[in-house]
């Protein structure tokens, strides 16, 4: 399962009620920060969800939006003596911004946390056992941006009614089938996974998808996702403007998630120059099952 709370829904300005953009989801005791903006540490406070076990991170890009709330937490992080190594995954250019801006503030080659810097390239991230990040291109101006896929392993679960059936005790043996290992009893059976397994649990699927100008080449990263997780910084009738941006309408995230089977639709990145009912209701027309997400909003899969 993934548990979302939004931390930030703004766009570049923040709004009274929007923080700069920052998205943690927790997944399989893990705990990862999706872009850092200002604030983000006080609004990990607010939220309730805290500093504990906070040890990763995804920068989708380098603008200042997303990633000047970094030195405010690893500050925090050092007053409360953290040891955790943070690990920042993102792209060589944002890490560069990133390695730049910590030397202003601390020197050189230096943080006030332990630090790990992984480059990200297309593909594999991280397969924490249960779930895998993976990543892909998105473009949005002149930045070296990219958008994470999230998806659980398929699993299968033992049949209590099997288990019992087949004599099958509590314990180790257990375990090993419901790993897949065939075990063999006291009084000399052997007992198959198949016997005691049910079908196939469905992958979970989430997309997070920061700023990007278009939705080209998309459609099969977000394809059958059970949750995506994109920006609408604009309406269609400022698409020019849109455009001149780097940003997507309300109306063109929409009809990526309409034509990839996407499950649901969560628009942040959101502007101050409209209401959300204008943003949910061009949304909705093409993709009923949108909605609009607000700072610590909270979803789960």
């Amino acid at each position: 399962m993934f548990v979302l709370t939004f931390l930030g829904t703004s766009a570049s300005v923040p709004l009274a009620e929007r923080n700069h953009p920052g998205l943690l989801i927790e997944a399989g005791g893990h705990r990862i920060l999706v872009d850092c903006g200002e604030g983000t540490q006080r609004q990990l406070l607010r939220s309730g969800a805290g500093f504990r076990r906070l040890d990763r991170m995804l920068l989708t890009h380098g603008h200042f939006d997303h990633v000047l709330g970094i030195p405010g937490l690893f500050s925090t992080l050092r007053l409360r003596r953290s040891d955790q190594v943070m690990t920042i995954h993102a792209s060589p250019g944002t890490l560069d911004i990133v390695v730049r801006m910590l030397a202003g503030l601390w020197g050189e080659g230096r943080a006030p946390v332990p630090l790990e810097l992984a480059p990200l390239t297309t593909g594999l991230v991280l397969d924490a056992g249960n779930f895998t990040i993976g990543c892909f291109p998105v473009r949005h101006r002149e930045t070296d941006s990219f958008g994470f896929c999230f998806q659980t392993h398929t699993r299968r679960h033992l049949r209590p009614d099997r288990l019992v059936a087949l004599g099958v005790p509590h314990g180790p043996v257990r375990k090993d089938l419901a790993e897949g290992r065939p075990v063999i009893l006291d009084d000399g059976r052997t007992v198959d996974p198949e016997d005691v397994l049910g079908p196939p649990e469905r992958q979970k699927k989430l997309v997070v998808i920061g700023d990007t100008e278009t939705t080209e080449g998309l459609a099969e990263r977000v394809r059958d996702a059970d949750l995506l997780v994109i920006e609408a910084t604009f309406l269609d009738r400022d698409s020019a403007i849109a455009r001149d941006y780097g940003h997507l309408t309300a109306g063109e995230a929409a009809a990526l998630a309409a034509t990839s089977g996407v499950k649901r639709l969560v628009l942040t990145h959101i502007s101050g120059r409209y209401g959300d009912e204008e943003i949910l209701a061009e949304a909705t027309r093409t993709f009923p099952n949108s909605r609009v997400a607000n700072d610590f909003d909270q979803i789960a899969i």
